[in-house]
């Protein structure tokens, strides 16, 4: 069904990586070197990710160290490319710390990070990675395991942060005495490095919070006999997935009066998005609101550096932490690998179902291009195939994208999205800014498909070279 108006959501993206979308026969090529559907991640952009943080950090505070987090994505180049940069990174499983270790990190530049168990536990204590503890039960342990006279780096994560949801990890703030008291009497076996925290809320109010708690547990670890030196914030930096906060808006307004039956349909099987129509009126807050945000990470830090805090006369925080000398921590991952990933598959076929809607199969499942169970509020990018089908719908035509399981449930837009015209079998759709979680996090061999692979994307002297993401080797620009 062609719209009168065809309300768009169009996604930001770096300009490396809109030049490689929109270079002739660029997808198709890497497409047709390693198949379809593939990730594509660009180490460059994620190289400027980290330099701008970098440079808000280096021109505010002393000392600080960015930790990358490998969570956010399984790439080897990613990885690869935050060892060149000289950063440290923050791993959580045995496999990710080996990760690491292969990309060249040495045990001064790891953080482990993440709920740890026994096993794990053993086989970090004597190596020198930062152990953050989640809980008294791993502080107990690392304190029984470690060797007299060799201690263990470690942090503690705390949580319960007035005005903050209750999290289940960290040491809630009512049980940091216990902690202090334990590392008072291990410190022969324990190098207490400082408090850490992370919040998933990316509200700046909640973090101030964070922080001034943490500066008040670091007078309490001093009063203790301990010597913190780091205050770790965590990560959580936000994300600019839109490039016109306009057109976001337009979008959900005519998705609002779709749910209230004004307009055309615009959502599959009633989906509402946790809207709520009570009294002919649309209420609440969608799930899918992160992606109306525009503050991006570097300001985001910026503004918290420069943030005065209230229960030190109004000093801003890095000021604080420089004449306390705390090193300031962070552990990004979203931040870092923004915009430095595109996902693409091949359209198989399109079909029309009972009520009328367009439906376009890809040779992708949602499960790896979407993280768990969230809604991608941005528009996918339509790469014509080399050879259009003759009579093409040229029009703008609104369609909902499918994956290609056997399920209902296997639909990778449950908003209608347009697109220029109606694709045909064998087009490509590009996902766009599908580095940060949405990759890996839910990804499932579903009905035996392999997993798709991923490939790194690079330019030199203005032309971009592929390789399979494994293969890739860093190179001095």
């Amino acid at each position: 069904m062609t719209a009168a108006v065809s309300p768009g959501l169009p996604a930001k993206m770096h300009a490396l990586v809109a030049e490689f979308v929109a270079t002739p026969g660029a997808v198709e090529a890497a497409v047709a070197e390693f198949g379809s559907p593939a990730h594509l991640v660009f180490p460059q952009v994620f190289a400027e990710n980290l330099a701008r943080l970098r440079g808000q950090l280096a021109a505010r505070v002393a000392e600080f160290r960015i930790c990358y987090a490998h969570k956010v994505n399984q790439s080897r180049a990613f990885v690869v490319a935050a060892h060149a940069a000289g950063v440290g990174i923050d791993v959580a499983s045995r496999a990710e710390l080996d990760s690491a270790t292969a990309a060249g990190f040495t045990p001064d530049r790891i953080e482990v990070t993440g709920p740890k168990g026994e096993a794990l536990l053993r086989e970090l204590v004597g190596t020198g990675v930062t152990i953050n503890v989640d809980n008294l039960w791993e502080l107990e342990r690392v304190a029984a395991l470690a060797p007299p006279g060799r201690p263990v780096p470690v942090l503690v994560r705390v949580s319960g942060f007035a005005g903050t949801p209750v999290s289940r990890f960290g040491v809630p703030l009512h049980r940091v005495d216990a902690a202090l008291t334990l590392l008072a009497g291990a410190r022969e076996r324990i190098d207490f490095r400082g408090f850490a925290f992370h919040l998933d809320s990316g509200e700046p109010a909640e973090r101030v919070r964070a922080v001034e708690s943490c500066l008040v547990l670091t007078e309490r670890a001093y009063a203790a006999g301990l010597s913190p030196s780091v205050l770790n914030i965590g990560g959580g930096f936000r994300q600019v997935f839109t490039a016109d906060a306009t057109a976001f808006d337009a979008y959900v307004h005519a998705l609002r009066e779709s749910l209230l039956g004004r307009g055309e349909p615009m959502t599959w099987g009633g989906n509402t998005f946790g809207f709520q129509l009570e009294n002919g009126a649309v209420h609440g807050t969608p799930v899918f609101h992160k992606y109306a945000n525009t503050v991006d990470a570097e300001r985001m830090l910026a503004e918290l550096l420069d943030t005065g805090l209230d229960s030190h006369g109004g000093r801003a925080l890095a000021q604080v932490a420089s004449e306390n000398l705390l090193q300031v921590w962070l552990e990004p991952g979203k931040a870092l690998v923004d915009h430095a990933g595109i996902t693409v598959a091949r359209v198989e076929f399109v079909k029309e179902t009972a009520d009328g809607s367009t439906v376009v199969n890809v040779d992708l499942s949602r499960d790896t291009v979407t993280p768990a169970d969230q809604e991608v509020m941005v528009d996918p990018i339509l790469v014509p195939a080399a050879a259009p089908v003759a009579g093409a719908n040229r029009g703008a035509v609104g369609v909902f994208v499918a994956g290609r399981l056997c399920l209902e449930r296997d639909l990778i837009t449950n908003h209608k999205v347009w697109l220029p015209r109606c694709p045909v079998p064998g087009d490509l759709i590009v996902f766009p800014n599908t580095g940060a979680y949405h990759m890996d996090l839910s990804a499932a061999r579903a009905s035996m498909h392999a997993l798709p692979p991923k490939v790194a994307v690079t330019q030199r002297s203005g032309t971009f070279r592929v390789c399979r993401d494994g293969d890739y080797r860093h190179e001095v620009a």
